[in-house]
C-alpha cells in the first residue's frame, strides 16, 4: 500500500539550501491559535548569499546528532534492524496501521531513513527478516519493502511522470504569487493552522518531529487533495523538502496513487471514523472532511519506456568511486577490483544549476550530509583508499572537481550505483556529458536486486507481488 512504513520523513525546515522551483512561504511560523497572515510567497531560486552553511559546516565528521530518533549511521540502522525484526511478523501485520502518537512507534519498524538511503539496503532487510520468520508470517512486512521497489521500478518503466511533476510544480507557482486565497490555504496547510484535527497536528508533526506514520500520510494526502482542495504537487512537494526519506519515485507516486491518477480512477478517501478508531481516539475530524473523492485527470500520457540497463567495469580497468546519497552502501555493488579513490557527490536537491530541485529543509540536508559522510568513512575503511567529499557547486564546477581527481589518480573511468529516476539521476546525466568532454567515462553499476525486480514493475503491484517468492528464491533469501 502506497505511503508504506519504509517510506517519507521530514525535518523541521531551515533556510533554503539550493536551488527551488517550489514554493515556500515566508513568515506564517505562527502559533495554531493565532491568525494566520496571507504569506509573501516567492521560489527560493538559488543565490550565494542564501547559502549560510559551507560544505565543511555540513559534511562533518560529527555523526552524533540524530532526528527523531535517527542516528545517521550505517550502525544505527543496523541497530534498529536487529531491534525490529523480532516484530516483523505477524505483530506486524496485526497492528502496523495504528498510530499510537509521535512518542510510540513501537508497531512499525521506521527504517524508512536508512533505506531509503540504502545506508541499509532491501536485501539486508529481507534477509534479516526472513532469518527470523517464515515467509507467511512476515509476508505483509514483505510486502510493504517491495513497495518502494516497485514504485522505483514504475517511474523507470514512465519517466515522463517524474519530469511532468518537476514541470507541473515550476509552473504553479505564478498560481500562488496571484491568488491570495490559494496562498493562505497553502501556508495554513503547511503550518498546521487549518483547523481540521488531525491533519494540523500531523503537519506540525512533520516539520518538527521528520515521521508521520504511514497511515498518517495516506490521511494527510486524502485531506489536502480532496478537502482542502490544493494541487496534490503541493503536498507531494511539501513532503519531499522535510522527509528524512523523502524519494522521488515512492513520493511522487504515492501522491498519484491517493489522487486516483496512478491507478486510475481509484482514489483514498480520510473518513473521520477510521482515523478515530487508527489513533485510538486521539483525532476525529467528524464533520470537517470531504465525503467524496472525485478522481483527478490528466492530460499528459505516460508511454512505457525500456528500462536502462547498468554498465560494468571490467576487472583490469582502473576506476574512481563515486557515491551519492541513493546508495551509501557501496560495498555491495558488483564490480571485481577495488577502486584507485573514493568521491562523495552532495544530495542532487542542495546544487545550484538543477532548475527543478526544490530546496531541502536544513535539518534534512544535515541528515543525508552525516549520513553519507559515515558512508565514505566506511568505503575508504573498507576498500582501502582515499576519500574525498565534494563541495557543493554549479554543475560545470563538480564535473571540473572530478576530473580533476580522476586525474590526480590517473583514471578515465568513473563507476557509481545506479540512480533511479529523480534528483539524482538527472544530475549524473548532466555530469555525464561534460565528464565526457574532458575524456572521462561515468559507467553506472545497477544491483541485481533491482535489475530483477524492476521488469516486473510495469503495471499494477500486483504483478511485482506475485513474482516476490521467486525473486527472494533466485537471490538465495529464504526463510
Amino acid at each position: 500500500m502506497p505511503f508504506v512504513d519504509c517510506r517519507f520523513p521530514g525535518a523541521k525546515s531551515g533556510r533554503a539550501i539550493g536551488r527551488m522551483c517550489a514554493i515556500a512561504q515566508s513568515g506564517v511560523e505562527e502559533a495554531p491559535n493565532q491568525k494566520v497572515k496571507t504569506p509573501r510567497l516567492n521560489l527560493f531560486f538559488y543565490r550565494k548569499n542564501m547559502m549560510t552553511n559551507s560544505t565543511a559546516d555540513l559534511f562533518t565528521n560529527d555523526t552524533s546528532e540524530n532526528w527523531a530518533g535517527f542516528t545517521p549511521t550505517r550502525d544505527a540502522a543496523e541497530a534498529r534492524l536487529k531491534s525490529f525484526v523480532s516484530s516483523a511478523g505477524s505483530a506486524y501485520a496485526r497492528t502496523r496501521n495504528f498510530d499510537h502518537g509521535p512518542d510510540d512507534r513501537s508497531n512499525v519498524s521506521v527504517l524508512s531513513p536508512y533505506i531509503r538511503h540504502r545506508a541499509v539496503t532491501e536485501e539486508e532487510v529481507l534477509r534479516e527478516t526472513l532469518s527470523a520468520h517464515s515467509f507467511s508470517k512476515a509476508e505483509k512486512f514483505i510486502q510493504e519493502v517491495y513497495w518502494r521497489t516497485y514504485f522505483k521500478g514504475w517511474l523507470e518503466h514512465r519517466p515522463s511522470a517524474w519530469r511532468s511533476y518537476c514541470q507541473t510544480i515550476s509552473s504553479l507557482s505564478s498560481d500562488l504569487e496571484k491568488n491570495a486565497g490559494r496562498a493562505r490555504a497553502y501556508a495554513q496547510a503547511t503550518t498546521g493552522t487549518t483547523g481540521i484535527e488531525g491533519f494540523d497536528s500531523w503537519a506540525q508533526e512533520l516539520v518538527e518531529t521528520g515521521y508521520l506514520h504511514n497511515h498518517a500520510r495516506m490521511w494527510f494526502a486524502s485531506i489536502w487533495i480532496f478537502t482542502l482542495k490544493l494541487p496534490w504537487e503541493w503536498g507531494a512537494d511539501f513532503f519531499l523538502r522535510h522527509l528524512l526519506d523523502g524519494d522521488p519515485a515512492s513520493n511522487t507516486l504515492s501522491w498519484r496513487w491517493v489522487a486516483g491518477l496512478h491507478t486510475k480512477g481509484k482514489t483514498y478517501l480520510a473518513r473521520a471514523s477510521n482515523i478515530e478508531q487508527y489513533t485510538n481516539g486521539r483525532f476525529c475530524p467528524e464533520g470537517k472532511l470531504a465525503t467524496y473523492a472525485e478522481a483527478l485527470d490528466e492530460t499528459t500520457p505516460h508511454p512505457k519506456q525500456p528500462l536502462s540497463n547498468g554498465d560494468d567495469v571490467p576487472a583490469d580497468v582502473p576506476y574512481l568511486l563515486l557515491i551519492t546519497e541513493e546508495d551509501l552502501s557501496p560495498a555491495g555493488l558488483e564490480i571485481a577490483s577495488a577502486p584507485k579513490m573514493v568521491l562523495g557527490l552532495p544530495p542532487a536537491l542542495s546544487y545550484q544549476d538543477q532548475n527543478f530541485a526544490p530546496a531541502l529543509a536544513e535539518p534534512v540536508l544535515r541528515f543525508k550530509s552525516a549520513l553519507h559522510q559515515d558512508a565514505m568513512e566506511r568505503a575508504a575503511k573498507n576498500l582501502g583508499c582515499q576519500s574525498e567529499m565534494l563541495s557543493i557547486g554549479s554543475i560545470e564546477e563538480t564535473a571540473n572537481a572530478i576530473a580533476g581527481f580522476a586525474k590526480m589518480v590517473d583514471v578515465k573511468t568513473i563507476a557509481t550505483a545506479f540512480a533511479p529516476q529523480g534528483p539524482t539521476r538527472d544530475l549524473l546525466d548532466a555530469l555525464e556529458g561534460k565528464l565526457a568532454s574532458n575524456g572521462h567515462q561515468l559507467k553506472r553499476i545497477q544491483r541485481a536486486y533491482d535489475a530483477a525486480a524492476w521488469p516486473h514493475a510495469s503495471k499494477g503491484f500486483f504483478a511485482l507481488k506475485s513474482k516476490i517468492p521467486m525473486l527472494l528464491a533466485e537471490a538465495g533469501i529464504t526463510g
